[in-house]
């Protein structure tokens, strides 16, 4: 038995996404045990049992390994957004997806994944350009969900407002090293922006 083209093509991107995942896996590992410098792309090729040459057809750069657990946190944010219900406020549809989501990374590891971007020039920029490409999609993922023309730029705002929320909730979360829930901070976030708005 054979299988059909796009039986064919399904189990190459399967693969494919399996080793890409495999490769960052191996990266994050070697960068949270011997620091981001010092760890070599031979060295991640090695643990992630694939050669130097392999790697360049996943990842261009080191640091774009680190960002892949970004990218892949983006597209849980762009689902819960879809789902959240037409009749709810756009930013309280912020606030309940980014908890949906977060949920899932409040872990030792998340905070050492946290540090990790923090240890360079070149990662704490990239983290940087992350919250602006984070406010992109969440803006686009609104205007989906609203997809009403005039509705844009008060979408954007909420797009805005929201990853700031979350920038601040997580910076507080990080820096007191998970001393509480990141959602709690996330809620506080969400809660003085409230008061701002209406006071």
């Amino acid at each position: 038995m054979t299988d059909t083209p796009g039986t064919e093509e399904g189990l190459r991107a399967r693969k494919r996404r399996e080793t890409r995942q495999r490769i960052a896996e191996a990266g994050l590992r070697l960068f949270l045990k011997n620091g981001f410098e010092a760890t070599t792309l031979d060295a991640i090729a090695a643990a992630a049992d694939i050669s130097r040459r392999t790697f360049f057809h996943y990842f261009s750069s080191k640091e774009e390994v680190v960002n892949a657990f970004e990218s892949s946190a983006d597209e849980a944010f762009r689902a819960a957004i879809a789902d959240e219900p037409l009749d709810e406020a756009p930013l309280d549809a912020v606030r309940n997806a980014f908890l949906k989501v977060i949920a899932s990374y409040e872990t030792k590891q998340a905070i050492a994944i946290d540090g990790l971007l923090r240890s360079t020039e070149a990662l704490c920029a990239r983290k940087q350009a992350n919250y602006a490409r984070k406010e992109q999609m969440l803006f686009e993922a609104l205007s989906a969900r609203w997809p009403d023309p005039e509705r844009r730029a008060s979408l954007r705002l909420v797009a805005m407002v929201g990853v700031g929320a979350l920038r601040l909730a997580a910076e507080t979360w990080s820096i007191e090293q998970g001393r509480r829930p990141l959602g709690d901070y996330l809620e506080e976030a969400f809660r003085g922006l409230r008061t701002e708005i209406t006071t």
